[in-house]
């Protein structure tokens, strides 16, 4: 079957002149990470190579991908609009959003694999067209949700197929490399078949690594990973970041996206807001105190009216309560000392942390709030 797989591969394939990227104007972006030193490379990088990544001469300041308008259309039915954000090199962005929301399909607009209805894009230095097809192929990768291997042939027949596929030099070198960057270097001669999801969704993102990335396009990629292969995934995209792979990443766990990523968008049909984690927490909710006592206040109004940088107060709970605040260094040792003066006794005083999915519960219940209004 390899053989067959193979003969293929070099029928399909046909030859191309490298294509130097056109020329853009610097775009304020994200810088991107400092590159980390020799050995820490050798010790976290077992990939292609322990450098950073080579950005295009044309292209260096621009960004690795720079969307303007963007928007596709199926007949009748929008799958994304309007969307338009900008991505450094080195930076891991994160697409957040419901199922139908549309990115997957903007990852397959953005890979060349589907055309926009409306509007433009720059991925890796060149214009999102037809011609440019091929050249931004050879700049990035795709590592899909579903693996799509070749059950019956092993793991390193499927990255030597794929590597054939990329025309990758020295690709044993490579695939070696891939292997042992998600440690699957153990099992190189196992029939794919026989691998559990997790140890399949390895292979995929091995054989994403092959052609050393610009720009990498990671569509959940610690689906059905257990949790130490999914900190190893984790590790891997670090190091990537440090080596200026720009990775953008779709992903249902928040709390993963607030790990690893720079910057996240929140799609839901259009972009519903772009930013830091903390950025987004702070433009959506105000910055509260919680308080505890042992046992109720017998006034607090009298207790919370007037401190400084308190700007509300109410119940929470029998003895608990919440203070809308302006700044938690200055309202939380003024609301103690009131709380002592008093006579209380205090159980805690913490600032409330709302993480990144209370961002993403709340735009997401406003459009389905929307939604109701307008049906």
């Amino acid at each position: 079957m390899i053989y067959l797989i193979k003969w293929l591969i070099r029928m399909l394939r046909r030859p191309t002149e490298p294509v130097e990227p056109p020329a853009a104007s610097p775009v304020g972006v994200p810088a991107a990470a400092n590159g980390r030193d020799e050995a820490a490379a050798r010790t976290l990088g077992p990939f292609v190579s322990a450098g950073r990544v080579t950005v295009p001469g044309a292209t260096q300041g621009a960004p690795a991908l720079s969307v303007h308008n963007l928007g596709k259309r199926f007949g009748d039915r929008i799958a994304f609009q309007d969307v338009s954000f900008e991505i450094g090199y080195g930076e891991v962005f994160g697409f957040l959003g419901p199922n139908g929301a549309g990115k997957t399909t903007t990852v397959r607009t953005l890979g060349t694999l589907i055309a926009p209805t409306s509007g433009s894009a720059l991925v890796a230095g060149f214009p999102l067209s037809p011609e440019n097809g091929v050249e931004i192929r050879r700049r990035i990768s795709i590592m899909p949700e579903s693996p799509g291997l070749y059950l019956r042939l092993s793991v390193a027949e499927n990255l030597g197929c794929f590597a054939d596929l990329y025309e990758v030099a020295d690709p044993k070198d490579r695939i070696d490399r891939a292997l042992r960057a998600v440690n699957l270097a153990d099992r190189a001669h196992d029939a794919c078949g026989t691998l559990s999801k997790g140890l399949r969704q390895r292979v995929a993102l091995a054989r994403a690594l092959l052609s050393d990335p610009q720009v990498l396009f990671l569509d959940e990629p610690t689906s059905g990973l257990d949790p130490v292969a999914a900190r190893d995934v984790h590790d891997l995209i670090d190091d990537l970041r440090q080596r200026g792979v720009t990775i953008f990443l779709t992903t249902h766990r928040l709390e993963e996206a607030e790990r690893l990523c720079d910057r996240v968008g929140i799609l839901n049909t259009t972009l519903r807001t772009i930013g830091r984690p903390s950025e987004l927490r702070d433009r959506l909710f105000a910055r509260t105190l919680a308080v505890k006592t042992l046992v109720p206040l017998t006034d607090p109004d009298r207790v919370f009216a007037g401190l400084a940088a308190v700007d509300s107060w109410h119940h929470d709970g029998t003895a608990g309560y919440v203070l809308a605040v302006s700044d938690p260094a200055v309202s939380a040792p003024a609301a103690t000392r009131a709380l002592v003066a008093a006579g209380a006794d205090v159980l805690s005083i913490s600032e409330s942390r709302h993480s990144l999915e209370d961002v993403y519960l709340e735009l997401v219940n406003q459009d389905q709030e929307a939604s109701r209004t307008w049906a």
